[in-house]
């Protein structure tokens, strides 16, 4: 029987995490920051569950900003995250995600594949974004405190 792209992200949400973290465990620059597992993909259920609503999604219709991602840019600021390790962690994510997809190939209808590839790749890219807002904002309010200290002294 076939399955929309969205029916297999949502039946398979462990399977692409578990697939995420082992390929994150490969990464020494992701490892640096030492996190239990709960701490490194506690967010992505929820980030994942915003894919599969954007799939779900009627043509045109403009999709939600994800306060996940917004979230998780905040969290991966304050636990010592650079820039590139979370657009990393991004790139792993799709990576993650396409990986399943592909061993799930026999339930997907062919057609609809692809369109699906792009709406992925066009929301994880968008929650990227909201986390690369929050590390800036994040940056602008350490240097904010950073100039208040030094007219202080």
């Amino acid at each position: 029987t076939r399955e929309t792209v969205a029916d297999i992200l949502e039946r398979s949400l462990e399977t692409v995490i578990r697939e995420w973290m082992v390929r994150v465990e490969k990464e020494p620059e992701l490892t640096t920051i030492p996190l239990s597992f709960d701490d490194r993909t506690g967010h992505l259920p929820q980030l994942l569950r915003d894919v599969i609503v954007r799939l779900r999604l009627d043509d045109g219709t403009r999709a939600p900003i994800s306060e996940a991602a917004s979230h998780h840019g905040d969290l991966r600021a304050k636990q010592g995250y650079t820039v590139a390790m979370a657009v990393e962690e991004s790139r792993l994510l799709q990576v993650s995600i396409f990986t399943i997809l592909h061993r799930s190939q026999e339930h997907l209808e062919f057609s609809r594949v692809l369109p699906a590839v792009v709406t992925i790749a066009d929301e994880v890219d968008a929650q990227l974004k909201q986390q690369m807002l929050r590390f800036i904002a994040a940056d602008a309010s350490k240097a904010a405190r950073a100039i208040k200290v030094v007219k202080t002294a």
